[in-house]
């Protein structure tokens, strides 16, 4: 009988680390509660009611819950893991729903998932009608979402550093090797965790410096660093357009928030000598570099060369903005041409750096990708050499490279299934298909139909769901979630 206990998964330990999450949910909508009682805003209910709901429910999960074993395995960090951030989610959509201007139960979740996703897609037509607690709510969505609900529970609650904590790490990282910076994986969770805080402040002090307000500076702070996108104005960003100030600053911490966090802390502690020969920054930066002079090029050829921000800071800031998911853009885009257009789908697909905020595929994979496909080519000439894949130096195992280009071929597969599903809905085919790509690439930005002015509430509310699994899938990076439907995972 304890043979077959051993194989079971520990459902009572995850339902209780769950409840744990839950209260620290709680605790963090506190801070939007404290902001609409300073603006005098009637939507501090919501968020009391919604505190005290969340907080219920994660401490009658904590507290009357007793688990025969305390251990989780790899299984319970994937289900924990997946189960987190859709659980987070519909706990964290009820201040949409009870706020002053509420949204549906649907726009509400995908407004939820979007911001833990970091996608930084939504459905507010106006954002101006929304009080200044639901507005701060969403960028702390994002900020908290950023750097990973799960990490967050590792710095905090030592204790999972002895139960499964390793499992949780790397499934819910983004990446595919994970670097542990410290001996033990709290101490890891503390020192990146603790690298994101620094820049959040940096950033917040920065703007705050410059024509941002407080809140504004606040808001943009914590959805720049974690590269979501959402903003506390209608027109984002672009309401600052004037301001070449704000744009370099957050065109600076976009580009940082797109580097590994762990290659940043050990810049930030050993000095940047000792990451020069990362071969993933330096692929970030080249493709940065190389995209920027095709896109002067393009914007001088389409005669959109009106001043020299026009082909200096801002088709820079688009850049960044894209490949690192961010979401943000300052001028219309689609006015660029449609060259331009496909090179931001190319930077959509790739991402940045792996352990980053971003989201996409991530450089590191387009790098093995590359590299295999020179060896393949290779082997045809010299079918029997031995080329194996190396990176930094290191030589990859065959395992690593076949998990990566399985990776990048579901990729492509997602975006064709909710594509294809969007186009059943009436939506038309190219913008069906860019919103479901957006989605997987927790990019946020639209094209056509939910593009520059607009955005996805016109999508339906079946395809609202559709997109906000994509949403889930692609920020835990796809093995995550698509595990829990195999017949492997459930049976030892």
């Amino acid at each position: 009988m304890k043979r077959f206990e051993r194989r079971l998964i520990n459902l009572p330990m995850v339902a209780r680390v769950i409840g744990w999450l839950m209260m620290i949910e709680g605790i963090f909508m506190s801070i939007p509660l404290v902001t609409c009682i300073l603006y005098e805003e009637t939507d501090w209910l919501a968020f009391a009611i919604s505190i005290g709901v969340t907080s219920a429910t994660g401490a009658a999960m904590t507290f009357c819950l007793h688990p025969r074993r305390t251990d989780m395995g790899k299984r319970e960090g994937f289900l924990l893991t997946a189960l987190v951030w859709v659980i987070f989610s519909f706990f964290g959509m009820l201040p949409f729903m009870l706020c002053s201007s509420a949204l549906s139960f649907s726009d509400a979740f995908f407004e939820a998932m979007s911001g833990f996703t970091t996608t930084g897609a939504t459905v507010m037509n106006t954002i101006s009608e929304f009080s200044h607690g639901i507005l701060l709510w969403r960028c702390l969505m994002q900020w908290i979402g950023g750097m990973g609900i799960i990490l967050f529970t590792l710095a905090v609650i030592p204790m999972l550093n002895h139960s499964g904590g390793m499992q949780m790490f790397n499934a819910e990282v983004t990446g595919i090797t994970h670097d542990k910076i410290r001996p033990r994986i709290s101490q890891t969770a503390k020192s990146l965790w603790g690298t994101y805080i620094v820049l959040t402040i940096m950033l917040f002090a920065l703007l705050a410096l410059g024509p941002m307000n407080i809140f504004d500076a606040l808001c943009h702070a914590f959805s720049t660093i974690s590269t979501g996108g959402f903003s506390s104005e209608d027109n984002g960003v672009a309401t600052w357009e004037s301001s070449l100030y704000v744009k370099i600053v957050i065109t600076v911490f976009m580009f940082l928030g797109g580097v590994n966090f762990v290659v940043i802390f050990k810049a930030a502690t050993r000095g940047l000598y000792s990451v020069r020969h990362n071969e993933a920054l330096n692929t970030y930066l080249g493709v940065v570099g190389v995209t920027f002079v095709i896109f002067v090029i393009a914007i001088v050829a389409r005669g959109r060369f009106d001043s020299w921000e026009s082909v200096t800071v801002d088709p820079l800031f688009m850049i960044i903005s894209t490949i690192t998911s961010t979401g943000y853009a300052v001028v219309n885009f689609e006015a660029w041409g449609t060259f331009v257009l496909a090179l931001i789908f190319v930077l959509m697909f790739f991402g940045a750096c792996a352990g980053s905020t971003s989201g996409g595929a991530k450089i590191d994979r387009i790098i093995y990708l590359a590299k295999n496909i020179r060896n393949e080519l290779d082997r045809c000439v010299h079918p029997n050499t031995m080329m194996p894949v190396t990176v930094g130096g290191k030589i990859m195992s065959p395992e690593i490279v076949n998990k990566v280009i399985a990776f990048l071929c579901i990729y492509v597969l997602l975006i064709l299934f909710g594509g294809i599903v969007l186009t059943a809905f009436g939506i038309p085919l190219v913008d069906a298909f860019f919103s479901a790509f957006s989605c997987v690439g927790n990019t946020g930005l639209g094209a056509g139909v939910t593009g520059y002015g607009s955005n996805y509430d016109v999508i339906p509310d079946v395809g609202k769901w559709v997109l906000s699994v994509l949403m889930l899938i692609g920020r835990l990076e796809i093995y995550t979630v698509l595990i829990l439907f195999t017949k492997s995972f459930w049976r030892k």
